[in-house]
């Protein structure tokens, strides 16, 4: 007799209400600007007795970009930066997910930025579970990696007569997020 192993896939969805996506970058080679999006989505499909099986999948809102600065918020929505108009999502599917340890892994998948798809790779941290006051099941990681802007078509810049650019190359992505499972 063959024994089957029993797979038990939950689905879980974004709590934006909880959840953030920011960002920073080098300004002048010397400071850094931080901004976050504020319009953004994903899904959960965590295999619990496997979850290297699970699967993420996330877009986010190019025009919902916010760094504080209304002005350079209108120019990252350019076509200089992320055309918001003609790109208007980054979408992000995962393709491999490996556990490090009880709490730590490495989450690879596509990002796709102006319909530039490369690998991009997060290291992440599982935060916890827990039932909320009304009953609903709760989820919570973290997230962090960078990624080149120019390996996606986002490389506008200026020289700056001492040497160097206005703006750096390599962005740092921080992702916290919490979700609650799907009935």
């Amino acid at each position: 007799m063959t024994q089957q192993t029993e797979t038990r896939t939950t689905t879980w969805t974004l709590d934006k209400s909880h959840s953030n996506v920011d960002f920073s970058v080098k300004h002048l080679m010397i400071s850094t600007v931080r901004g976050h999006f504020r319009d953004f989505d994903a899904t959960i499909e965590l295999d619990e007795a496997n979850p290297e099986s699970s699967t993420v999948s996330a877009t986010v809102k190019t025009a919902s970009i916010d760094t504080g600065e209304e002005q350079r918020d209108t120019h990252l929505r350019s076509d200089d930066f992320f055309n918001a108009e003609k790109y208007p999502e980054m979408k992000f599917r995962s393709t491999r997910i490996e556990r490090l340890d009880e709490t730590r892994f490495r989450l690879t998948g596509d990002l796709t930025i102006r319909d530039v798809t490369r690998e991009a790779v997060l290291h992440g941290k599982y935060e916890g579970r827990i039932k909320d006051p009304w009953g609903n099941d709760r989820i919570a990681f973290t997230a962090e990696g960078s990624i080149s802007r120019n390996d996606f078509g986002v490389g506008w810049n200026q020289a700056l007569e001492t040497g160097g650019v206005v703006v750096g190359d390599k962005v740092k992505l921080t992702l916290r997020i919490e979700a609650v499972r799907r009935p």
